[in-house]
């Protein structure tokens, strides 16, 4: 019993040396009389991400110049070593941003330009037609969009693609209306005049 009632004052003084509670022990000494309470919070495992850019395409994740975040391993182990993306940094935020004013201002340029070249084969006039005649207004053949190439080429002497005219059937002799797209968001109407040799 001795041995016991030794053991619990070296404890009592272990205690209460380390372990400050503010408060009068009671009589066996380990135990202040104010009870205190503890709360621990747990703490929730962070996730860490890595804030990235795709230097080329990549299944399911996204398309290449794309700001992502993914996680620190899969960019690590997987992304990385394939040299399919690249942290980001301010240094390289600010080249994004530049490359992409410069490619907005050669869009710009190219719309500005097919735009001239719109104005410029509206403004011209009708380009003539001439085809072998047959039966009152009807003609041999048809006219095709190589046709009208052909002619703004020796009228005009600018190369156009023919997949970029769109024609209407044309098997008579009058005026019809053929489209060039010469960019996505600009289309030029030509004015044909058919004639009958």
């Amino acid at each position: 019993m001795a041995a016991s009632a030794s053991a619990a004052a070296t404890l009592s003084w272990s205690s209460s040396s380390w372990l400050s509670f503010g408060g009068n022990l009671n009589e066996t000494g380990m135990l202040p009389d104010k009870k205190v309470v503890f709360v621990v919070l747990s703490q929730k495992k962070t996730k860490k991400t890595r804030k990235i850019i795709l230097k080329e395409d990549v299944a399911e994740l996204g398309k290449k110049g794309q700001l992502l975040d993914v996680k620190a391993g899969y960019y690590r182990n997987y992304l990385l070593p394939m040299g399919k993306a690249q942290i980001v940094t301010p240094v390289l935020l600010k080249e994004m941003k530049m490359e992409e004013e410069r490619i907005e201002a050669e869009k710009q340029r190219v719309k500005e330009e097919a735009q001239q070249l719109a104005l410029m084969f509206e403004t011209v006039g009708a380009f003539k037609v001439k085809r072998k005649g047959g039966k009152g207004k009807q003609i041999f053949g048809t006219v095709t969009a190589q046709d009208l190439v052909d002619i703004i080429k020796a009228q005009l002497q600018r190369d156009v693609d023919k997949k970029i005219v769109s024609l209407p059937e044309i098997r008579e002799t009058g005026e019809y209306v053929a489209e060039l797209k010469l960019h996505p968001e600009v289309i030029a109407r030509v004015r044909l005049n058919v004639f009958a040799n």
